[in-house]
């Protein structure tokens, strides 16, 4: 076993720490987050920060980096107010990748790595036409976090498409039928084999499978 304490992730080198950091959380979950600007100019960045807020209302959240290189994705957000958020399966890992390289505003990552944007429902935002998991989100909140000058993004969710055999009819969305990949550190990418679904555990008794 091989420990660490404050003293020794602070001495090793940055780009080290940042994948040690960034692994030891364990799997997380890998999306592109589709945008537009006012000019119709289109971005695509990959995040794998995406989490869970709330289901009344639906809410979720996305932690941006520190604005100090233009972060194309946040100053659309805030233009805008709207976002898609598209899962990856195995057909366009690469291309999620690749979008996470540092392209020019005025170059469409779309374009650029070869993923099809598509418009809906009146949603400005452009949803990956590749991606089998998708929704839009609407801006309510954004909250600068001093501690280290990120960013949270809370979006209301505000329309959900799914693959047909993907739903449950308990509302559990089968991911895994879907096709979609996990993340773990910044570049390792994941298929996944569900173990099993386990009932409401409450006191006294075991859960079972379901």
């Amino acid at each position: 076993m091989q420990e660490f304490f404050t003293e020794d992730i602070q001495q090793l080198n940055k780009l080290v720490r940042a994948s040690f950091i960034n692994s030891l959380g364990g799997f997380k979950s890998l999306v592109l987050v589709g945008t537009r600007n006012s000019n119709k100019q289109e971005n695509l960045a990959p995040f794998s920060s995406l989490f869970h807020i709330g289901a009344n209302p639906a809410l979720c959240g996305l932690i941006v980096r520190p604005d100090e290189v233009p972060r194309h994705t946040l100053s659309n957000i805030l233009e805008t107010q709207e976002y898609t958020v598209n899962h990856v399966n195995e057909g366009m890992y690469f291309k999620a990748h690749q979008s996470s390289a540092r392209y020019a505003s005025e170059d469409s990552e779309f374009e650029s790595v070869e993923l099809s944007p598509e418009y809906k429902h009146g949603i400005m935002a452009p949803f990956v036409k590749e991606s089998a998991v998708q929704f839009a989100c609407k801006l309510e909140q954004k909250i600068d976090l001093e501690i280290n000058g990120t960013i949270l993004i809370i979006g209301k969710i505000i329309y959900v498409n799914i693959p047909d055999n993907s739903l449950c009819a308990d509302g559990f969305i089968d991911i895994e039928a879907a096709g979609t990949l996990t993340l773990s550190g910044l570049d390792s990418y994941h298929s996944t084999t569900r173990l099993a679904r386990l009932s409401y555990a409450k006191p006294g008794s075991w859960p079972k499978e379901i």
